[in-house]
């Protein structure tokens, strides 16, 4: 079969299992299965398709008609300037949260070299961004689950920053290693009963783990409020993403354990993303 044939094919199926960016996952996953840029795939669709490389092909359509995220059928996501690697059981990098490496590369435009650390890791994809961006930084991070640990692991070979961070599997309660200048994190924070509503290819296929945030949805962020201000140095940032709805109660909780709010930053659809704050 031509590559055309079979990226209209696929096209058909995505579109009648609403995919909205059918042809572009279409031709993006051909990519994968055959091993060539996007590019190549257009300027060559009369080419034929290997009948093995057909049948992987028709795999992946197929689970991708049922909702699985694209991140985790190519294994890639693509986050603030970079190419992570990502899996299943490591949540999805969002563009929401890029606002904190923005932020961060602001706060810290003059500041050669801090020590920071990021709470819930994932995949990486915020501390090692920031190291990319700040070649004197050293970064630790800490996560519960060893498939995010490991992925981290991996993207920090990929990226060249291995040698400025350090790993720990444990949760922030547990966690006593050291003394920061900042505090990152982009907790768990939907509620646990509106987890049924999120869009299925983010309540059926991403880690519920890094979703839940308990009945009120804070129970995680209070979690690492509390225990940054053991962690944190004297005058240090903290920076937590939140969702659109919990700034008054996240303010009122910093505020209870000694954080003056410095600022909360909107995301690009104008809703409150990101608290930063200072231990005073």
């Amino acid at each position: 079969m031509k590559i055309e044939s079979a990226i209209k094919q696929a096209n058909n199926i995505l579109k009648k299992n609403y995919i909205k960016s059918s042809l572009l996952d279409s031709e993006i996953l051909i990519s994968k299965v055959i091993n060539k840029n996007r590019e190549y795939i257009i300027l060559n669709l009369d080419k034929e398709i290997e009948e093995e490389d057909y049948l992987k092909f028709k795999s992946l359509v197929a689970e991708r008609s049922k909702g699985k995220p694209m991140a985790y059928l190519t294994g890639k996501k693509y986050f603030w300037k970079y190419e992570f690697n990502v899996e299943e059981n490591v949540l999805i990098p969002r563009p929401d949260t890029e606002i904190i490496i923005q932020q961060v590369l602001k706060i810290y435009k003059n500041k050669h070299k801090i020590n920071f650390l990021d709470v819930g890791v994932g995949s990486g994809a915020i501390l090692l961004s920031i190291l990319k961006e700040k070649k004197g930084f050293l970064g630790t991070g800490i996560d519960i689950s060893n498939n995010c640990l490991n992925v981290c692991k991996n993207n920090a070979y990929k990226l060249g920053v291995y040698e400025r961070i350090k790993l720990f599997k444990s949760n922030i309660d547990n966690f006593s290693n050291g003394k920061y200048d900042l505090i990152i994190s982009n907790p768990p924070y939907i509620k646990k009963l509106d987890l049924k509503k999120l869009d299925k290819d983010v309540k059926d296929f991403e880690p519920r783990i890094a979703l839940n945030g308990g009945l009120d949805g804070l129970s995680e962020i209070r979690k690492v409020i509390k225990k940054s201000t053991e962690l944190i140095k004297k005058n240090g940032k903290l920076i937590i993403e939140i969702a659109f709805n919990q700034k008054k109660e996240v303010k009122k909780i910093l505020k209870d354990n000694g954080f003056y709010i410095i600022a909360v930053i909107k995301d690009l659809a104008k809703n409150d993303r990101c608290i930063i704050s200072k231990k005073i």
